[in-house]
């Protein structure tokens, strides 16, 4: 008889999917097991859980030859049950996130308090708190409720929060074990792309968050460093809620992408030193304009 899916592996396959929405990762992308559990701080047996409960649901696909699992589908054709909010859904999040900067929500909430504050009924709960879940910026208490992550939500943090980007995200390019990793930089190149012409103007605040953290964290990543990877991991998810307030106008969000492409392709021509610079004045521009737009 096919066991029901404990509560524990429901919930870190939501987190699985959060990370797949988070990196962007596209079809075929492969999901190591020693990796998720490193990302996600559990051990590799609810991870392998959540894979085989994903492949079920269509989510991820067995890989071929040697075991372990890809990315199945594109981010944006993931379903409800897989973390994925319809509009209405979308809008109650945007709220949650809201509420949540300005000082609204305790840290503490249950499922009942959500629902009768956002009229939502106990699926659209669920679905949302997934989608928060897979994210990292709300936990599950033991036993009962929820209980929200610390979040960058003060203009000074924030200014701080690119401050310490702009030492670590250049300096990375310049470690001794900086390697590029030509498949994944150029998955995020192909991403930045085409939002440079033109789906910067089409896609949510949340799929451009996404989309451009993975840039950035695909480029670090190839540093080698892991006090510089989970550093950046770390911040990104601190400063997630206050990006969907300072995303830039599209036209110049548009212009950052296209930075992104340069910076991608002066690494897959080997000149890290020049990506390194062009980086580093990509976030000195990026931070005055992020901390100049109003809250």
């Amino acid at each position: 008889m096919e066991q029901t899916p404990t509560p524990l592996t429901r919930q870190v396959a939501a987190r699985i999917v959060g990370y797949i929405r988070e990196t962007a990762a596209e079809p075929g992308t492969r999901l190591v097991e020693r990796t998720l559990a490193a990302h996600l701080r559990v051990s590799r047996s609810p991870v392998r859980a959540a894979l085989r409960l994903l492949a079920d649901e269509g989510v991820v696909a067995v890989a071929e030859p040697g075991g372990g699992h890809t990315v199945a589908r594109p981010v944006t054709e993931l379903t409800v049950e897989a973390g994925e909010l319809g509009d209405e859904d979308e809008e109650q999040y945007l709220r949650i996130a809201s509420d949540r900067l300005d000082g609204e929500l305790p840290d503490r909430v249950s499922e009942s308090e959500l629902a009768r504050r956002y009229a939502l009924t106990p699926a659209q709960v669920t679905a949302v708190l997934r989608r928060i879940s897979g994210e990292g910026w709300i936990e599950r208490l033991p036993g009962y409720g929820w209980e929200f992550q610390p979040m960058l939500t003060s203009q000074e943090s924030y200014e701080d929060s690119y401050r310490f980007r702009l030492a670590l995200e250049p300096a990375a390019l310049l470690e001794p074990g900086f390697a590029v990793d030509q498949a994944a930089i150029e998955v995020v190149r192909a991403q930045q792309l085409e939002l440079a012409e033109g789906a910067a103007h089409t896609v949510t605040n949340t799929e451009l968050f996404a989309r451009n953290r993975a840039f950035h964290e695909a480029v670090v990543a190839c540093s080698h460093n892991t006090f510089f990877i989970d550093s950046l991991r770390r911040v990104d998810n601190l400063r997630r809620l206050i990006e969907y307030r300072r995303t830039l106008p599209r036209d110049r969000a548009a212009v950052r992408c296209r930075e992104h492409v340069d910076i991608a392709d002066l690494l897959l021509t080997g000149r890290t030193a020049d990506a390194a610079e062009y980086l580093r004045r990509h976030l000195t521009t990026v931070s005055v304009e992020k901390t100049a737009s109003p809250g």
